[in-house]
């Protein structure tokens, strides 16, 4: 799905990312990497490729739309160090020419240091272009004249069928005032929001992204 916000092209892959062709920018948030092997470790039976499927997918936007830049708009990783992050730097050496820019979530907690040694460029508390401010959380904009595209949230929408039958997708959100991205992590939860008319919703099903 093609859309134009602000005068500039995004395009709304079902693989739960924004393009920006004239910035050959790659946009995700709330990747979560780490949270599989947080849960296995305080016990809970959590399969081990959940993070790896993610990666996976990424790999395909990668390869798909040759980006210049990879922004994650917030908690990049769920928790501290752990095995699956182990598998992000191994798969991230595939990638020696792309830039990575973290802009820093509340889930976001290791050590200036712990980033650097991954390569990873920290933007706290957000990542601008000319005409869009990526922040994790949308309400801590301070850029007036830009409009913020941020995560959190990980939305979700109810699509109605016949019989009163629904399903519920992520979706990419797109107000007046501020844009949400879908959460890119598989493990995560969906926070079901109720679009004015005015304000744009795009759900995002297993083959394509649909307008709601």
């Amino acid at each position: 799905m093609t859309i134009t916000i602000r005068d500039e092209e995004l395009i709304l892959a079902k693989e739960r990312a924004i393009y920006l062709p004239k910035e050959k920018l790659l946009a995700i948030s709330d990747l979560h990497l780490g949270k599989a092997a947080h849960f296995r470790k305080a016990g809970l039976q959590v399969p081990s490729t959940l993070a790896q499927s993610d990666l996976n997918r990424l790999s395909f936007l990668l390869d798909e739309y040759q980006p210049e830049t990879l922004l994650i708009n917030g908690d990049m990783f769920h928790h501290e160090l752990n095995t699956d992050i182990d598998d992000f730097e191994r798969w991230k050496g595939q990638y020696p020419n792309l830039k990575f820019v973290l802009v820093k979530g509340n889930h976001d907690k290791l050590d200036e240091t712990q980033y650097q040694n991954l390569g990873i460029e920290i933007h706290e508390p957000s990542y601008c272009t000319s005409k869009f401010c990526f922040i994790h959380d949308a309400i801590k904009c301070k850029e007036e004249n830009l409009y913020p595209i941020s995560g959190h949230i990980h939305p979700g929408v109810s699509v109605y069928g016949k019989a009163k039958q629904y399903l519920k997708f992520p979706c990419f959100y797109f107000g007046g005032k501020y844009a949400v991205m879908p959460a890119f992590s598989a493990f995560t939860g969906l926070s079901l929001i109720r679009p004015k008319v005015s304000e744009q919703v795009y759900a995002i099903t297993p083959t394509k992204v649909v307008k709601v």
